[in-house]
C-alpha cells in the first residue's frame, strides 16, 4: 500500500455530472446541491486521514454521511497527526489515494492554506461561522473545538490536579502526559499554549509553556508516552493534558470498565481552540470532498460533534435558531469567560518557537 500509486480520476465532463467541480468554490458553482450529490455519488468514495472513530464522535459522523449518501469513507492512519495529513497531501499529489479532506489543528490549517495546498470552498452555512474562525476565501474554516483540560485516573491518582501549577507537585512523578508531540499534533500544541498562559506567557510568547514542560521533565513528572484511548484504558497515562471533549469522552467510554476518569479545565491556563476543515486542492474525489463539508456543517453534522462533547462552530447560531441538541449542550463542561484565539502570525511564531526548542526541553 505504501508504494502503490494511481492516476488522478476523471473530474467529469458535463454540467451536473462534475464539470468544474474541482474548482467549485460553492455548491452553486458545482451546479447546485442536487448536482453536487449526484457527482459525489458517482465518485462513490471519500479519502479521509487521521480521523479516529472515538475522537469527537467521528464514528457516528462517518456512518451518518455514508448512510445518507451511500459514499464509502476510507480513513487512513486514524491516529495520525496534523503534520502527517499535510505530508500526505504533498507526497501524493496526483494519486488516487491522496486525502480528499483534512481535519487539522488551526495553526496547521492556516499553514496549509498559506502553502496553497487547500481549495477555497464555502459551505451553505459559511456566513454563520464567526468571521474570526474562517478564512475569508474558505481555504479553511473551523469546525469543532473545546478547552485544554486535565484528565485524571482517580483510581490511580489520590488527588487529581486542577491546575498547571498542581502538575509540578511531586506526587505526580511520571504521570503527566500529552496527546502527541506539539510540533506535529494540534492537541499537544494547545496543551503547551495553555501552559504558557498559565505561566506568564501570551499568544505572542509560548516559551513559558515550553519551559513549564522542561520543568516537568526535570522533576520527573513528565511522561513521554503519548496519551491515547488505549494508554488511558491501560493506566499508562494516568494524567493526560488534552481537549475537554476527548477527556470527557474517555470518562464516558471507560466508565463501564471501572475507570473513574475525572476532567478539569485548569483555572490558570484557560485555552480554547477549534480544529479546522479543509479540502485538498488536488482532491482525487472533489465532489465527495465538497459534499462531506456540506454534511459536517449541516445541523445533523454539527449536532453529532456536540454529542461527542465537542463544541461545534455553529453552536451559537444553532442555539439562536433552536436547532441545537439541548441535552448534549447541557452536558458540556462549564467554563467561565469568552474564549480568545491566536492570530495566524501568532500561531506561526509559536510553531517556530516550538520547532526550535521543544526537543531540547523534554529530551534526556
Amino acid at each position: 500500500m505504501l508504494t502503490a500509486c494511481g492516476a488522478a480520476p476523471d473530474k467529469g465532463d458535463g454540467a451536473g455530472s462534475g464539470e468544474n467541480v474541482a474548482s467549485a468554490a460553492s455548491a452553486a458553482d458545482a451546479g447546485g446541491m442536487d448536482a453536487l450529490v449526484a457527482a459525489a455519488k458517482k465518485e462513490g468514495t471519500l479519502n479521509a486521514i487521521a480521523l479516529p472513530r472515538d475522537w469527537a464522535n467521528y464514528g457516528a459522523v462517518i456512518d451518518g454521511f455514508t448512510e445518507k449518501y451511500g459514499i464509502k469513507v476510507t480513513v487512513e492512519n486514524p491516529d495520525g497527526s496534523s503534520q502527517d495529513e499535510i505530508n500526505a497531501v504533498r507526497t501524493r499529489k496526483g494519486q488516487d489515494r491522496a486525502p480528499d479532506v483534512l481535519d487539522l489543528g488551526a495553526s496547521f490549517a492556516q499553514a496549509a492554506a498559506a502553502q496553497r495546498l487547500t481549495a477555497p470552498y464555502k459551505v451553505a452555512s459559511f456566513d454563520k461561522i464567526p468571521a474570526t474562525q474562517r478564512d475569508p476565501e474558505g481555504r479553511w474554516f473551523n469546525d469543532y473545538g473545546g478547552y485544554v483540560s486535565i484528565g485524571c485516573d482517580a483510581k490511580r491518582v489520590k488527588v487529581c490536579p486542577q491546575s498547571f501549577a498542581d502538575l509540578l507537585k511531586p506526587q505526580y512523578k511520571g504521570k503527566v502526559a500529552l496527546n502527541g508531540n506539539p510540533t506535529k499534533s494540534g492537541s499537544a500544541f494547545g496543551g503547551v499554549y495553555a501552559a504558557a498562559l498559565a505561566n506568564g506567557g501570551s499568544f505572542d510568547d509560548i516559551q513559558p509553556g515550553i519551559d513549564f514542560f522542561g520543568k516537568l521533565k526535570k522533576n520527573g513528572n513528565f511522561n513521554p508516552v503519548e496519551s491515547t484511548p488505549a494508554t488511558v484504558e491501560k493506566g499508562e497515562t494516568p494524567i493526560s493534558i488534552d481537549w475537554d471533549y476527548l477527556n470527557s469522552g474517555y470518562a464516558e467510554q471507560f466508565k463501564t470498565q471501572g475507570l473513574d476518569w475525572k476532567v478539569a479545565v485548569p483555572s490558570d491556563g484557560v485555552y480554547a481552540q477549534y480544529y479546522s476543515q479543509a479540502i485538498n486542492k488536488d482532491a482525487p474525489h472533489p465532489a465527495a470532498a465538497r459534499l462531506w463539508q456540506e454534511y459536517l456543517y449541516s445541523v445533523e453534522g454539527q449536532n453529532l460533534w456536540l454529542k461527542g462533547h465537542a463544541r461545534p462552530v455553529l453552536m451559537q447560531a444553532m442555539t439562536a435558531d433552536g436547532t441545537i441538541d439541548k441535552e448534549a449542550a447541557a452536558a458540556l463542561p462549564s467554563v467561565a469567560g469568552t474564549p480568545r484565539f491566536p492570530t495566524e502570525p501568532q500561531t506561526a511564531k509559536a510553531k517556530e518557537t516550538l520547532a526550535s526548542g521543544w526537543a531540547a526541553a523534554v529530551s534526556g
